[in-house]
Formats: structure tokens, C-alpha cells, sequence
């Protein structure tokens, strides 16, 4: 696994790995959140007091009637009982208190190894990204929470999306480092890195997307494929909207825009395939990836047809770890690459 790797490597490595496992485990509990209409649960952003759960009847009524105040609760869960209430309200403590555990296991090391290895000749100053970015995370999810308090009785999916973006570059900015530590081998031979570099774009599109039509509830409508209630375009919306700012707002267009993206992807990886195989590189990375790609769409037409049952929508959500994951080897064995292009 090591390669000419030190002591000092080592422990860092395992470090970062503890963060990347983390990372994912937060992704898919904080994509059940969602999913559970869990979120807006808990109406105050409690760094320190919030780490306990509440106790005791007394304390659970405090929470509940805070509950009791925002958009969500009066105009959707204006029937749920105490109990109901106890089942959300885990979902999104558990994702706060993960996020609070990523944060401890980010700083605490960073700090030790800072002190440890200052005269070692190992930098730790760019692992402290990472430390900061966490922290943003926070922020972010707290931002989050905010917009679906007041006048909403949902989050912005804007906000949404950005919260799930960051958490997928905190993602893979730790897996960047871990490569690095594990002195993983660059390619024999270059493929184009704007090559590269379209097919990571439009992944990170593809997540960006799917957060807009989570947030909009757009995976509950138009359940065919590869027609849309037989039509190509969803007939409840003007396809001029497609090009402006509006369309980001429309679920029928966002789900739209998601599908014909992937169809994009879809032949830019064809593509891709053709040019690495003619390259002569290992297949094992490439196989990883066409594996991961095709796992994820797969689940995204299963997850449509079902109308977005939380089974597969989870697993869909943890396929893009699989699909970032994957191909970021790639991107990362082509970055270190010196040679000409090939083809």
C-alpha cells in the first residue's frame, strides 16, 4: 500500500483516510436527512449545548415547540406527534453530531502532527485546507437550515446544492492528499487533460444538478424514461425557460437538464474509453470508473421510475462518492504525468 513511505506518512495517511471514511458516512447521512424531511428538525444552530441529545420529557417538548414555529410544521406536519417528531429530530442530530466529530478528528491530529513533525521536513500547512473547509461545511449547512425557517417549508436548493458541492470538494481534496501520500504511479503515457478535465467538470455538474432536483422534489415527477410522460420535453413547461435562470428553478427543467447532461457524459466517456485504451494504460482504474458510471446511472433510471423511494436515492447519492472517487485516480495519475499527449 506504502510505497518508500516513512512512519511519519504513514500516520498521516491513515488520517486522512479516517477523514475521507468519515466524509462518505456524513454524505449518505446527511442524503437521508434530506430524505427523510429530517432537516429543519432542529431550528437552532447549537455548536456546544447541542452535542446532547435532549433527556427528558421536558426538553423534548422545548425542542418540539420551537419545531412547532417554522413554515414546515404548520403548513405539512401540522398532525405529527411527539414520537414522529423524535424520528426526524435523530436523523439531523446525528448528521450535526457527525459533523462535529469530522471537525475534532480534523483539528486534533493536525495539531499534534504540526508540533510533532515541525522539524521533520513534513509540511502540514496544506492539510489545514482541509481543517478550514470542514469548518465552511458548518457554516454552509447552517446557512442551509436557515432559509427553510422563515418563509419556506424547505431549504433553498441553491443552498443545498452548495453545501453538497463543498462537502464533495472537502471529499476530494482528502483523497488528492492521500494519492499523494501513497505515491501513487502517474501514467506512462498523457491523455489531454482538457480531456480529463470535461468528463470531472460535468460529474460535478451531474452532483450539482441532482442537488437542485433533490431540493426541488423534481425525482417525484415525470417517473418514465428514456421519454418524459412520452414526451422528450416535460410538457408542463415552456422550452424557452431552458435558457435562462428560471430553468434552475423549474423542477420539470432541472430534471430535464439532469437527464440530457448524463446522455452527454454518457458518450464523452465512450469517447474517453476509446482514447485510453489506444493509449495502452492499466485498465484497472478505467475499469473502476466504468463500473462506478454505470452503477450510478443505472440507479439514477431506477431511482426516477421508482418516483425517488429513499432506497435507491441514498444509493445514488453514494454512487457519486464512487464516481468522484474513481475517476479522481485517474485525473490524478494524468496529472502527474510529464509525457507528450498521446493520440
Amino acid at each position: 500500500m506504502f510505497v518508500n513511505s516513512d512512519i511519519k506518512t504513514k500516520a498521516i495517511t491513515y488520517w486522512l483516510l479516517t477523514i475521507y471514511l468519515l466524509l462518505i458516512f456524513m454524505i449518505a447521512i446527511g442524503g437521508l436527512t434530506r430524505l427523510t424531511d429530517s432537516g429543519l428538525s432542529i431550528t437552532q444552530w447549537e455548536l456546544f449545548k447541542g452535542i446532547l441529545p435532549p433527556i427528558n420529557s421536558n426538553e423534548w417538548n422545548i425542542y418540539f415547540e420551537k419545531y412547532k414555529k417554522i413554515p414546515e410544521f404548520i403548513y405539512l406536519n401540522s398532525d405529527i406527534s411527539l414520537n414522529e417528531f423524535k424520528f426526524i429530530f435523530y436523523w439531523e442530530y446525528f448528521h450535526r453530531l457527525l459533523g462535529r466529530i469530522i471537525g475534532l478528528v480534523c483539528i486534533i491530529p493536525l495539531i499534534y502532527f504540526f508540533f510533532k513533525f515541525r522539524n521533520k521536513n513534513i509540511s502540514m500547512y496544506k492539510y489545514t485546507a482541509i481543517f478550514f473547509l470542514v469548518c465552511l461545511q458548518g457554516i454552509v449547512g447552517w446557512y442551509m437550515v436557515e432559509s427553510g425557517l422563515v418563509d419556506r417549508v424547505d431549504v433553498s436548493h441553491y443552498r443545498l446544492a452548495t453545501h453538497l458541492s463543498l462537502a464533495f470538494v472537502i471529499l476530494s481534496l482528502t483523497l488528492w492528499y492521500i494519492f499523494e501520500n501513497l505515491q501513487i504511479k502517474s501514467f506512462h503515457n498523457k491523455i489531454s487533460s482538457s480531456l480529463v478535465l470535461s468528463i470531472f467538470i460535468l460529474i460535478f455538474l451531474q452532483i450539482i444538478l441532482g442537488a437542485f432536483l433533490a431540493g426541488l422534489d423534481g425525482g417525484l415527477i415525470y417517473n418514465t424514461w428514456p421519454d418524459m410522460n412520452g414526451d422528450f420535453l416535460p410538457n408542463d413547461s415552456n422550452a424557452k425557460l431552458i435558457f435562462s435562470l428560471e430553468a434552475f428553478s423549474t423542477p420539470s427543467i432541472v430534471q430535464f437538464i439532469h437527464r440530457n447532461i448524463a446522455y452527454v457524459l454518457m458518450l464523452l466517456v465512450f469517447y474517453f474509453n476509446y482514447v485510453y485504451i489506444k493509449s495502452r494504460l492499466p485498465i484497472k482504474p478505467l475499469l473502476i470508473f466504468d463500473l462506478a458510471i454505470c452503477f450510478q446511472i443505472i440507479l439514477g433510471v431506477v431511482t426516477l421510475l421508482s418516483g425517488a423511494k429513499i432506497i435507491y436515492a441514498s444509493l445514488h447519492q453514494i454512487g457519486s462518492i464512487l464516481v468522484v472517487s474513481s475517476f479522481l485516480l485517474i485525473l490524478y495519475k494524468n496529472f502527474k504525468t510529464n509525457l507528450p499527449l498521446s493520440g
